[in-house]
C-alpha cells in the first residue's frame, strides 16, 4: 500500500518463497534458536523463575515465557531521511509465514497479531539519536510465532528503501526530468521486480511533492511486475554491430520493424562520433517522414519520429566531434555539439518554404539521453550548467550503498505485557518510539 494510491500489492505478485520462510531458511540461525528456546519453554510450561534487574512491580515470576506477548519495534537510521518501500513485501511475510509447526503442519497464527504500519512512500527522519526513531512496523503478539520473519523483513525493507531514497535523492536534482532505471544488468533477475517497484515508489513521491508527472521507465518488465508498468527501451550497441557499424541503417530497420508507439532512440556512439551518426540517422528519418507528411499518413509518420538520440560514450574515448585538449567521455561540450548539430541539419536539406516551420520542429523535438557514470552530484552539475540534456539513464549507482546510503534496517523488542500491562523492555540505549504515519494493518483483507 502506497501512500499515493493506497492500494496494497497483492501478495500473489510478490511470490514468497512460503515454505522457505517457514522453515527459517532465509533467517539468520541465531532466530531459529530462539525459536526453538520458546517453543520449548512453550511445550514445557516454563515461567519465568530469575530475577529482572528492571525492578518490575508486577509479578512477572507467573509469567509463561513461552507465550510471551511482545512489541516489535521496525525502524530505520538513515539521516537525513529515508524514503521508505518494501513495507507490503514485509507484511506479506507476516500473513504467509506466522506460525509455528505441529510435526509436519503448518499452524498460522497471523490473526493474532496487532500490526500497525506506514505505507510505501512515507518519508522517515533521522537526526542520529537512536532514542528516537520514527517506527515503521510495529508488531504486538507472540514471539516465536513471527521471530524467523526478522531477518528477511528487514532485508526487503533495508534494499527497497535504499533504492527508493537513491532514486529520490537523485530527482531532485534532475530539474524534473525523466531518469530511466537501467541496473538490471548488476544484480540477480530475482531482485528486479523490488527494485523496480523501488524506482516507482520514489518517481511517485516526486510526482507527488512536485506536481509533475514524470514517467517511471523501466527497462525490463519484471522490473514493472509489482506496479503494473512494462519494460520499454530502445537499442543496443549489438543492434549496430549486426549492421557492420551502420547505426542510421540500424535505426532504419528499427522503425521498420517496431511497431510505431515504442520510441525511436538512436543509440549514436558505437563508432565513437556522435555528431556523424546523429546526423546520418536523422537524414535518413526525415526523408521517410517527409514522404508520410505529403500522403497525410500519420501512423507513418509516428513511425519515422526520431524521438531521440542516446550519448553513451565510454570514459576512455575522445569523440571525434571533440578537439584534442578536450575531455574523454560524455561530456556538456559533446552533448552541445550534438545538439547543435540536430538543430541544424535541417539547413542541408532541400525542404520547401511551406514546410520550413515543419522542419525546424521536427529536428528540435529530437531529445537527448546520456547514460554511463551518472550519479547525483554529475547531473546536478550538468543541470547547473544547463547542459541539453533531455533524460538521464542511471544503473548501478541507484545500488550504492555507503556511509551516507546505508538504509539498514532494525527491530527491536520496546516492551513486552505484564498481567495484562504493557511493560518497557528495551535494551539500554533504545525506548519505545512512535510515528503519526502508522496506521492498523488488517491482514484478513489480505488479497
Amino acid at each position: 500500500m502506497t501512500t499515493f494510491d493506497h492500494r496494497r500489492i497483492s501478495h500473489h505478485k510478490i511470490k514468497l518463497d512460503v515454505d522457505g520462510l517457514r522453515q527459517g531458511f532465509y533467517s539468520d540461525k541465531y532466530f531459529e534458536n530462539v525459536v526453538h528456546v520458546l517453543q520449548g519453554a512453550h511445550a514445557e510450561g516454563y515461567q519465568f523463575a530469575g530475577k529482572s534487574p528492571r525492578m518490575l512491580s508486577t509479578n512477572a515470576g507467573k509469567m509463561p515465557i513461552g507465550d510471551l506477548i511482545v512489541e516489535g519495534q521496525f525502524f530505520n537510521r538513515r539521516a537525513p531521511f529515508a524514503l521508505v518501500a518494501g513495507v507490503d513485501a514485509a507484511l506479506a511475510m507476516i500473513r504467509a509465514a506466522t506460525g509455528y509447526y505441529e510435526g509436519e503442519n503448518f499452524v498460522e497464527t497471523w490473526d493474532q497479531l496487532e500490526i500497525r504500519a506506514v505505507e510505501d512512500g512515507v518519508l522517515t527522519h533521522y537526526g542520529g539519536d537512536p532514542m528516537n526513531v520514527q517506527t515503521v512496523i510495529e508488531i504486538c503478539g507472540r514471539y516465536r510465532d513471527f521471530a524467523l520473519l526478522e531477518t528477511p523483513m528487514l532485508g526487503v525493507m533495508t534494499r527497497a528503501s535504499r533504492i527508493a531514497t537513491n532514486v529520490y535523492n537523485l530527482l531532485q536534482v534532475a530539474n524534473r526530468k525523466p531518469v530511466l532505471f537501467f541496473p538490471a544488468r548488476f544484480d540477480l533477475p530475482e531482485v528486479q521486480s523490488i527494485d523496480g517497484y523501488a524506482y516507482w515508489v520514489a518517481v511517485q513521491r516526486y510526482n507527488y511533492e512536485t506536481g509533475n508527472q514524470l514517467p517511471a521507465l523501466v527497462s525490463t518488465d519484471a522490473q514493472g511486475a509489482w506496479w503494473g508498468g512494462r519494460g520499454g527501451g530502445t537499442v543496443p550497441h549489438a543492434l549496430i554491430a549486426s549492421f557492420l557499424a551502420d547505426t542510421a541503417e540500424a535505426m532504419e530497420a528499427y522503425a521498420r520493424y517496431v511497431p510505431p508507439h515504442v520510441p525511436r532512440i538512436a543509440l549514436v556512439d558505437f563508432n565513437n562520433d556522435t555528431v556523424r551518426d546523429s546526423l546520418a540517422t536523422i537524414n535518413t528519418f526525415w526523408s521517410h517522414y517527409r514522404a508520410a507528411l505529403e500522403t497525410g499518413d500519420t501512423e507513418a509518420q509516428k513511425r519515422w519520429t526520431l524521438n531521440g538520440v542516446r550519448i553513451d560514450t565510454s570514459k576512455n574515448t575522445r569523440d571525434e566531434s571533440m578537439g584534442p585538449d578536450d575531455p574523454y567521455g560524455i561530456n556538456p561540450k559533446l552533448v552541445r555539439l550534438v545538439r547543435e548539430a540536430l538543430n541544424n541539419a535541417w539547413q542541408n536539406w532541400d525542404v520547401p518554404a511551406h514546410l520550413k516551420d515543419e522542419v525546424q520542429k521536427y529536428c528540435r523535438n529530437v531529445q537527448i539521453v546520456v547514460s554511463g557514470g551518472f550519479d547525483r552530484v554529475r547531473i546536478q552539475e550538468y543541470e547547473q550548467a544547463g547542459v541539453p540534456v533531455d533524460a538521464y539513464g542511471v544503473g548501478s549507482r541507484f545500488f550504492q550503498n555507503d556511509s551516507d546510503t546505508n538504509t539498514d534496517y532494525t527491530m527491536d523488542i520496546v516492551r513486552v505485557q505484564l498481567d495484562g500491562q504493557w511493560v518497557d523492555m528495551a535494551k539500554v540505549g533504545r525506548q519505545p518510539c512512535d510515528n503519526p504515519d502508522l496506521q492498523p494493518v488488517d491482514l484478513k483483507t489480505w488479497e
